[in-house]
Parts: structure tokens; sequence; C-alpha cells
């Protein structure tokens, strides 16, 4: 089960600890139901192939992820979605009480850049009674589209991939 909370952002937040980065590159299969495959590389590690599906849902949904050789991933992408993948930088940052920000930039120089904040959460309960404040994000975590028609990541490549 995924449970996230997610924000439209403006720049990387000030004054948290970075603890990781990645760059990605992703394309959707299918986005009713979500089918995706993602190349995740972490800044100074390693590379990995997923192939993921999610069920529907806002808040709380299941999320199934499985590994793919490099070479499976490749030729998903080249033959089956046969369209420019996503890309994306991933930047995550310690928050109080463990949990992590998760601030994404998409498509950097594109007419359709944009970037967008999660938070993942063990549980619906705590997702619902987090508040930003209480990590010092009043200012950068004003604009919720949790539950938000329209703002998936496969809603957004419906709009820039599949016209």
């Amino acid at each position: 089960m995924e449970i996230e909370r997610k924000w439209l952002v403006s720049g990387w937040p000030q004054g948290l600890q970075q603890t990781e980065e990645f760059t990605m590159r992703q394309g959707y299969v299918s986005v009713r139901p979500t089918v995706r495959i993602r190349q995740e590389s972490l800044a100074g590690g390693e590379t990995r192939y997923v192939l993921c599906f999610k069920s529907q849902g806002g808040l709380a949904r299941e999320e199934v992820e499985t590994d793919l050789p490099r070479q499976t991933f490749e030729d998903v992408a080249e033959k089956i979605i046969a369209k420019p993948l996503i890309e994306k930088v991933r930047r995550g940052y310690a928050l109080p009480g463990g949990l992590v920000l998760e601030v994404n930039l998409v498509d950097a120089g594109q007419p359709g850049e944009f970037m967008y904040a999660e938070v993942e959460f063990e549980t619906v309960q705590q997702a619902e009674h987090w508040q930003p404040a209480a990590a010092g994000l009043a200012d950068y975590l004003t604009n919720e589209v949790t539950n938000t028609p329209g703002q998936s990541m496969g809603a957004y490549w419906e709009k820039t991939r599949m016209n």
C-alpha cells in the first residue's frame, strides 16, 4: 500500500538536509490502470529498472513493483511505449519523525516543466493528521493536490505524450 500526500511546489526547499538525489526516466504502458516503467539512477550509486503497477486512488492505493533487466526496460521504452520518456530529478530531504520529503523536477527545460513534492506515510491516519508546519514547511507546502483529479504523473503523461 502506498500512502502519500502531494503538493505542487516552486523550487527546491530551503533549510532541509538533502539525503539523496535520483535522476529518472519513466514512461507509461497504461494509465488506467497504471503500468509504468522507470529507470532510477541514484547519484553516486546504482541504477534500477522498475516495472510498477498502481491501483486507482488518491491518498492511498495499492502499488506493486518489480525489478526489470536493463534490456527489457529499453525494449519496452523503444518498442512498446515508443514516445519520449518523462525525465525527472528527485531529491529526498529528511523530515522530523523519520519521514522524507521527496521533491521532483519534471521535464526540466520543456514546456510542461513543473515541480511537485510528496511525503509517504505508514498509515492513512498518520497522513491525514500530518501538518507541513510541524516540519517548518508551512510556506513551502501550500498547494496540496493529493486528491485532485488530473494531478498524477499518469495524467501528465496523457497530456504531454499522448496528443
